[in-house]
C-alpha cells in the first residue's frame, strides 16, 4: 500500500545478488507506476524506465529533449510502487561531467537501481536510428568515470551504453565495452546488436553483466529469453512494448467509438475495474484505517 516496504538500498543489494546469480534478469519496460506493479504481479526479475517512453509520455521524440528533473521524478515515481529493482536510461547524463555526477545522486535519491548512461554525442537519438554519432573514447570514458564518482551507494548500478556498433563497427564495439569497464563501468549495454554472435563476443570480452535490448521495429532480431541466456546476457530488456501495446489498443478503441459510437464489442478486452482494484490494492486502503475513511467495494461488479 502507497509503495514498496523494501527501501531503495535493500533493492540494489538483491539486484546485485540477482545479477551475480548468473541467471537472466528480464525487465520489462513500465511506462507508469500501474504498469510497474503489473509487471511485478507477473514475476518478472525487474523494471525498466526507457528514455524513449518517457519522452513519448510528454509527447516529445526520443533526441534529448527531456530533462533530468522530469526523468529522475518520473523514474521515482515508478520505482516506488514495486518491490522489483528499477533501471533507467540517463542518456548521456544530462551535460558535462559535472552533470553527469549529479545525475546520479539524484537518481539515486528517487530510488533506483541503476542507470546506464551511453556514449552518443548531445543531442542522441534513438539507437536504432541511423545517422547518430558518438563521442570519442575519452569523453565516453569521462562520463563513466564521473557517474562513478558521483554514486554514494556502492550497490547502485553505474551501467556503460556504447552505441558505436552501428557507427564503426563491431571491433570498435568491443574495443570500448573494455575501456568502459576499465573506467568503472558495472555492466555494459552494447547497443543495435546484430545476431546472437555479436551478443556472444561483447560476453567474451568483459567480465561484466551485459543487457540486450529487444526492442521491436529495431536493428536487433526479437531473440528470445532462451537465446540471449544461452549466449550468457545477463539482463533483457524491452523498453517500449507495453507502451506500444497499450496505444495500439486505445488507437483501436478510439476508431471502434467512431465507427460504432460505443466500445460494447471491446470491453472484454479491457482491464476489469475488479483487476485494477486488484493491483492497486484497494482493499488494502479501505482496511488501512477505518476510522480514518472506507471505500465501498461492494458495488464492484467486476467491470
Amino acid at each position: 500500500m502507497l509503495e514498496t516496504t523494501i527501501p531503495a538500498h535493500e533493492k540494489r543489494a538483491n539486484f546485485r545478488a540477482a545479477l551475480a546469480s548468473g541467471r537472466l534478469l528480464r525487465m520489462p519496460g513500465a511506462f507508469n507506476p500501474l504498469s510497474a506493479q503489473l509487471i511485478q504481479d507477473k514475476g518478472f526479475e525487474g523494471v525498466y524506465v526507457s528514455g524513449a517512453v518517457l519522452a513519448a509520455d510528454l509527447g516529445l521524440p526520443d533526441i534529448g529533449l527531456t530533462t533530468l528533473t522530469e526523468v529522475s521524478q518520473r523514474a521515482g515515481q515508478i520505482a516506488r510502487v514495486t518491490d522489483l529493482p528499477a533501471i533507467v536510461d540517463a542518456d548521456t547524463g544530462f551535460g558535462e561531467p559535472m552533470n553527469v555526477a549529479r545525475t546520479v545522486q539524484l537518481i539515486e535519491d528517487a530510488g533506483l537501481a541503476g542507470l546506464h548512461i551511453e556514449d552518443q554525442v548531445n543531442p542522441k537519438r534513438c539507437g536504432h536510428l541511423d545517422g547518430k554519432e558518438v563521442v570519442d573514447e575519452n569523453t565516453a570514458l569521462k562520463r563513466i568515470r564521473a557517474a562513478v564518482s558521483g554514486r554514494r551507494d556502492s550497490n547502485f548500478l553505474i551501467m556503460a551504453r556504447t552505441d558505436i556498433r552501428g557507427v564503426e563497427g563491431m571491433d570498435a564495439a568491443i574495443d570500448r565495452a573494455k575501456k568502459l569497464v576499465d573506467a568503472g563501468a558495472d555492466a555494459i549495454f552494447p547497443e543495435a546488436m546484430g545476431s546472437l554472435e555479436e551478443f556472444a563476443a561483447i560476453r567474451a570480452a568483459v567480465d561484466v553483466p551485459i543487457l540486450a535490448n529487444m526492442t521491436e521495429f529495431g536493428k536487433s532480431e526479437l531473440f528470445t529469453t532462451q537465446q540471449l541466456a544461452d549466449v550468457g546476457v545477463n539482463i533483457v530488456i524491452f523498453p517500449v512494448s507495453l507502451l506500444r501495446l497499450a496505444m495500439g489498443a486505445a488507437e483501436r478503441g478510439l476508431e471502434m467509438i467512431i465507427a460504432e459510437g460505443s466500445l460494447t464489442s471491446t470491453v472484454g478486452e479491457m482491464q476489469t475495474r475488479a483487476r485494477l482494484y486488484e493491483l492497486v490494492d484497494y482493499a488494502g486502503y479501505s482496511n488501512f484505517d477505518d476510522g480514518i475513511f472506507t471505500f465501498d467495494l461492494s458495488n464492484n461488479r467486476g467491470s
